[in-house]
């Protein structure tokens, strides 16, 4: 005799099991998003990613709703990246959003001429081989770009303004960086009639090595470089600042708010903001070679008058008058 009754169960017990299937093959059908960055999930401030996901958000994606994102992080190691990227084109994601700065862009621009690539980059776009031009990208990708190497020479001025009297001012890079920004510190530094004492750094033992040379050398201030790297390690250079009484200028906000001197820079959070958009836009359809490359031109001073007081500075009441941000 047929049993109704196990009939359904039997046919219930197989459409439920049918239902993990369909839950897969539906999360499945979302496009993702590679985020490659080039410092480490714990030191990207939690607002700069809030960012990212805004802009995403203000185009229509929302994570794990209708979008999922695969996030790869070198934590500050550039040998890292080129593994991290051929990994998001091996999954073949939709797009990649290259962020963190130099050599994030470059080496995904490397991996993949296909996939749509939304960069975030400090230097020159075009100089980079990123794009044909920042009108018309005309390639695979497109981005934001803060042009931050311009702003050093600024940086070099600032900080003469603080330290009480002439001498070698340091200059720390990571020569891992493609960005070149030296060669707007030298062209700074031969028109103040500045001597400027280059130091490189790519690990944590070569800043304790450069600060050694930094005393030995009698050096009376200190220019940080633009690196992802140097802002993943940011507590780090702050403190050793700080033990060696060093006046110091860095190019982010964050590296004042960890205690530093001064900053002068571009915000990052509305960076992150726009690569967001633009990832978003090219998920509709867009493609990147018709997306211009959108250049940050706001520019922030933060003082950390707490920090000047300490190394016994006095800090001119013009330079003051142009803080976007004292910290007291």
């Amino acid at each position: 005799m047929f049993d109704l009754r196990r009939h359904e169960f039997i046919t219930l017990l197989g459409a439920a099991a049918t239902w993990p299937l369909v839950a897969r093959a539906q999360q499945a059908a979302m496009p993702v998003i590679g985020f490659l960055n080039s410092l480490s999930r714990a030191n990207l401030a939690q607002l700069t990613l809030e960012n990212f996901l805004q802009g995403l958000k203000e185009a229509g994606f929302v994570d794990g709703q209708n979008v999922t994102i695969e996030y790869r992080w070198a934590e500050g190691h550039y040998d890292r990246l080129p593994a991290l990227a051929a990994d998001l084109v091996q999954r073949q994601v939709a797009v990649i959003a290259a962020t963190g700065g130099e050599p994030s862009p470059q080496v995904v621009k490397a991996a993949t001429g296909t996939i749509p690539i939304v960069f975030m980059a400090n230097g020159d776009p075009v100089a980079a081989g990123l794009v044909a031009s920042l009108n018309q990208p005309g390639g695979n990708a497109t981005g934001v770009t803060i042009f931050g190497m311009m702003a050093v020479g600024k940086r070099l001025e600032l900080l003469r303004q603080l330290i009480p009297k002439p001498g070698i001012i340091a200059y720390l890079t990571n020569p891992n960086n493609p960005n070149r920004e030296i060669d707007n510190v030298q062209t700074a530094a031969r028109s103040l009639g500045q001597q400027i004492l280059v130091l490189n750094a790519d690990s944590d033992r070569e800043f304790d090595t450069a600060f050694a040379t930094i005393a030995q050398q009698q050096v009376v201030a200190l220019l940080v470089a633009s690196d992802p790297l140097f802002f993943d390690r940011r507590e780090q250079l702050v403190a050793l600042a700080a033990e060696q009484a060093i006046p110091t200028i860095y190019y982010l906000r964050a590296f004042s708010q960890a205690g530093g001197l001064l900053s002068y820079g571009n915000s990052v959070t509305d960076m992150y903001r726009q690569v967001g958009i633009y990832t978003g836009r090219v998920l509709k359809g867009e493609k990147p070679a018709d997306l211009p490359v959108m250049q940050a031109t706001k520019f922030e001073l933060v003082i950390n008058l707490k920090t000047a007081k300490t190394l016994g500075l006095e800090v001119p009441d013009k330079l003051l008058a142009l803080a976007d941000e004292v910290i007291e």
